[in-house]
């Protein structure tokens, strides 16, 4: 598979429902024929062992707002609060960290010729082979804290490669997880292409979050096998819920999360066939939107800035994209103003609704429900009384000087 160069700017309106912005429908197929192993059923098991083994690792909450779902004639919205995960502020924290440990364990068992269990990576002798290994990755902020918490708790090194529009503020929260630093000029792809170089040239292990064409996908496919950690606690917290959810909606960068929640959502039968899932993504930057288009991944030239820093990726990872596009059921694009609306709405609540202080990324879900609320057809999207929406609170505010809470509603 390879990624299609486009000259065409992000968030340039296609297929719409109306209003003349982007909102692309599509046929998904009923469910998987053969969930890939990272997320088919038992996809969460291996990650919940080694992350149980954190001083951290607690389940997240899932959160009703029964007042946002009535201004909006909706049934129910749920929404996954990953706002605390391990100290970490992401659902990132469960990818990355899990990835080291697993990476971790393989180069123990390499050396060793045995199996090791998960307690094993705290004592002396493991310490003392793992003590010489460098991890290293490309992030937007997250990501990289979650491969830095996953390398300190081991005793290893971690050195993180960010782009020109990381700001400070994101460096800092990495580089206090004892992390190495290293700044490249241009976009996300840029700092993904230089970390990729350095670790094949310094014999590092590399832990990237997306696979471009012809590259190894071993360490990226931990990463988001992370991930189904998320799917397993929703699972736990709706036991004895008869109605399944009508809506779900996922933000999306290059992905990851969204392949995960998807495809091992519906290994494990917590999405029915009708169930609508739908990708939310910037307008400003909206790889995935952009592919289902052309229907074939593509590359998008650098844009302006989005708010959605998180989100701020040009083009889709070639391990999930096959996922994205056979289960995916719509895409939609939101502006920095909805994001910032929908920033502000949660940090308010609704009428007694439990407050949440998300950031500008962890809140586009809801920008894109409140996108799709407007829309004059809302029975085509079956955004009625008896809709059971469920959202991702994918992470806390990572820029709190621009955070967009701050400002007055």
């Amino acid at each position: 598979m390879t990624l299609v160069p486009t000259s065409k700017p992000a968030g340039t309106p296609s297929e719409t429902l109306a209003n003349h912005r982007p909102f692309l429908l599509r046929n998904r197929s009923p469910g998987l024929k053969q969930a890939p192993w990272w997320c088919d059923r038992n996809a969460g098991n291996e990650p919940l062992r080694l992350l149980q083994a954190c001083p951290r690792y607690a389940p997240t909450s899932l959160i009703s707002l029964p007042r946002t779902a009535e201004k909006l004639g909706l049934g129910e919205i749920w929404i996954k609060d990953e706002t605390q995960r391990l100290g970490i502020g992401s659902f990132k924290g469960l990818g990355g960290a899990y990835a080291v440990l697993k990476l971790a364990m393989k180069h123990v068992e390499r050396r060793t010729g045995r199996s090791i269990l998960p307690a094993e990576l705290a004592e002396p002798g493991v310490r003392s082979m793992l003590s010489g290994l460098t991890f290293s990755c490309a992030s937007d902020g997250n990501h990289g804290r979650s491969v830095s918490a996953g390398a300190r708790l081991i005793g290893a090194r971690a050195v993180v490669y960010l782009h020109a529009g990381v700001s400070d503020e994101r460096a800092a929260h990495i580089s206090r997880l004892g992390a190495a630093i290293v700044r490249v000029a241009g976009d996300y792809n840029d700092s993904v292409e230089a970390a990729a170089k350095a670790a094949s040239q310094d014999g590092w292990i590399a832990v990237p979050d997306t696979v471009g064409p012809g590259e190894d996908d071993t360490a990226c496919t931990f990463v988001v096998q992370g991930y189904a950690i998320l799917i397993d606690e929703i699972i736990a917290a709706t036991a004895g819920q008869s109605k399944p959810f009508t809506h779900v909606l996922v933000q999306a960068g290059v992905g990851g999360l969204a392949a995960s929640v998807f495809g091992h959502g519906s290994a494990r039968g917590l999405f029915g066939r009708d169930t609508h899932l739908w990708i939310i993504e910037p307008e400003r930057s909206a790889c995935l939107y952009e592919s289902a288009r052309a229907k074939m991944p593509v590359r998008l030239p650098p844009g302006p800035a989005t708010n959605m820093s998180m989100l701020e990726c040009q083009s889709p990872s070639l391990l999930v994209w096959p996922i994205i596009e056979e289960l995916t059921s719509g895409y939609i694009t939101v502006t920095d103003e909805e994001a910032a609306d929908a920033v502000r709405l949660l940090n308010e609540g609704v009428s007694g609704d439990q407050r949440l202080r998300v950031g500008e990324s962890g809140a586009a879900g809801l920008a894109g429900l409140l996108r799709a609320a407007e829309e004059k057809d809302r029975k085509r999207l079956g955004l009625d009384q008896s809709a059971k929406v469920l959202l991702f609170a994918t992470e806390g505010p990572t820029d709190l000087s621009v955070w967009s809470g701050n400002e007055k509603a």
